[in-house]
């Protein structure tokens, strides 16, 4: 009896905890509010001509800059790490808001992902300069664009328009450099399960649980 207990101990105890650690504490936290209630889009088109808004949908946001093409290769990363795992939920959308005159560029990337990917969910609007700039700005982040309006980053915004990320100084996190692929699979998938916990858990208190998320 002894025996089985010393061995309980010494090797599956270990392996249960490492299970429950390498879950995640998910289930257990609520990503923090960065930066309450941003503003929301302006009367800005898709390449399909529609409106989006930030209203009443879990958003990630990206800046793609004049220069879009330069940082396609992050938009590859983010597509495989991201997109493709969840762009079938119905509350989810992606969003990258560019310079007005990149259009025909925007259209060479939707049309490079193509081939492998439903980029239905792919989302590129289009402003003039100062409009980006204003945006950014309301955002209240440490971090800043490049001069040609861009970022390697990416921001989770919630439902309620809400930016979220870590807030604590040794890992503070604003946003997900899609530059690193390693970034996106570890950090950023971490936190937007947090999201997607948090309205699971609403939609089954409220007794509203649907698939869409």
């Amino acid at each position: 009896m002894k025996k089985n207990i010393v061995l309980f101990v010494l090797f599956v105890l270990p392996i249960v905890a490492y299970l429950f650690f390498a879950s995640g504490v998910n289930s257990f936290t609520k990503l923090p509010v960065i930066t309450p209630k941003v503003a929301d889009f302006g009367n800005w088109k898709s390449l399909d001509g529609k409106k989006v808004s930030l209203d009443k949908k879990i958003t990630v946001l990206g800046f793609s800059g004049s220069d879009l093409l330069s940082r396609r290769g992050n938009y590859f990363n983010l597509n495989e790490k991201i997109y493709k795992r969840y762009h079938g939920f119905e509350d989810l959308q992606f969003v990258v808001l560019c310079p007005l005159g990149t259009e025909k560029e925007a259209q060479k990337l939707v049309d490079a992902l193509k081939p492998f990917t439903d980029v239905s969910g792919w989302n590129f609007i289009f402003a003039s300069p100062d409009e980006i700039k204003t945006f950014y700005k309301q955002l209240n982040l440490k971090g800043k664009l490049k001069d040609d309006l861009g970022t390697s980053y990416v921001y989770i915004i919630d439902k309620e328009r809400n930016l979220r990320g870590r807030k604590e100084k040794k890992d503070y996190k604003e946003g997900y450099d899609t530059f690193h692929p390693s970034e996106l699979s570890n950090e950023m998938l971490d936190d937007f399960k947090i999201i997607l916990y948090e309205y699971r858990a609403a939609l089954k208190k409220n007794h509203n649980a649907t698939k869409q998320l």
